[in-house]
């Protein structure tokens, strides 16, 4: 049997691998992950090197082990060096739509700029056309996660971190347009929403900086809480901390959470020093336990995706 990777992935330019996507590359048949390819090694002032940031890119025969194989080019629609986070893909009727989040330039700090979610399609994953930027519920938004609704029309939840960063929602039929819905999950400020079905069940997890918060559905309506995962550190290579802005893959009946962790960070490190900044990707299984979501994050996981139908 193959060996447990861990951590899963580390980006070999900046070691700033985030928010990772997974997806399903139909030309190549590979797995593909789409990062945020945050700066770690940047020596800018404050927090410039999570900004100026491009989507990198691994592939995978099976998930398990990961090549990298550089970045998305071509996603600027405006001059100047500008800042793509946390990608959201999808594959519908033969075409792939991303849902990024960008801001313009490179900021040195968090607040005072304007976020905004750009839509692009593709056909391969590498060649994008810009269609728009998405005029949503305030000009500081984030995070898109997007979902079939049962009655086929789409449903976009996103961050709006003007709105008390709380979970919105937006719905379309095409997945051009979207009208606003408004808020969805409230309560404590939380980003990273990710969507998925499993067991008969819709479920999300979002990132609330102690872990990830899971809700479930029966409908895309109506949530309720059902826990708190990975809000311990971990024992695997490069697993501690929270397991941050994760995306779930449901894959022959198995779910699989994809997240990241800033393993360096401690009380006796700099928080502006390389090791406080970079990043690796980690992945755990989810089990279903009396109707609670659970993850071990301790447990060996051997991966061997399927192509999926």
């Amino acid at each position: 049997m193959s060996k447990s990777n861990s951590p899963l992935f580390r980006d070999p330019i900046h070691d700033g691998a985030a928010d990772p996507t997974i997806i399903w590359n139909h030309e190549e048949k590979l797995w593909w992950m789409v990062y945020t390819n945050r700066r770690a090694d940047a020596p800018g002032r404050k927090v410039s090197w999570v900004h100026g940031t491009d989507l990198g890119i691994a592939s995978s025969v099976d998930g398990q082990n990961w090549t990298y194989r550089g970045i998305i080019e071509g996603l600027n629609f405006e001059h100047g060096r500008n800042t793509f986070w946390a990608p959201e893909i999808i594959w519908n009727d033969g075409l792939y739509h991303m849902y990024v989040s960008y801001i313009q330039g490179v900021p040195d700090d968090w607040p005072g700029h304007e976020r905004k979610i750009l839509h692009y399609t593709s056909e391969d994953l590498w060649n994008w056309k810009y269609q728009s930027t998405l005029q949503l519920s305030s000009n500081f938004v984030i995070d898109a996660a997007v979902h079939e609704l049962p009655d086929g029309r789409w449903r976009m939840w996103y961050k709006d971190e003007a709105n008390h960063s709380h979970t919105y929602a937006a719905d379309s039929s095409d997945l051009y347009d979207w009208k606003v819905v408004g808020p969805v999950i409230e309560g404590r400020p939380h980003e990273g929403a990710n969507v998925f079905i499993w067991k008969e069940t819709y479920w999300m997890v979002v990132d609330e900086w102690r872990g990830q918060g899971v809700f479930q559905s029966h409908d895309l309506e109506n949530w309720e809480r059902n826990g708190l995962i990975l809000d311990e550190s971990g024992t695997r290579e490069d697993d501690q901390g929270y397991g941050l802005h994760a995306d779930v893959l449901v894959n022959d009946g198995k779910a699989f959470i994809f997240y990241f962790t800033h393993p360096g960070r401690s009380s006796d490190v700099d928080n502006d020093s390389f090791e406080a900044k970079r990043s690796s990707i980690q992945v755990a299984e989810l089990e279903l336990v009396d109707g609670k979501i659970t993850c071990n994050r301790n447990k060996d996981v051997v991966l061997s995706l399927i192509e999926p139908k």
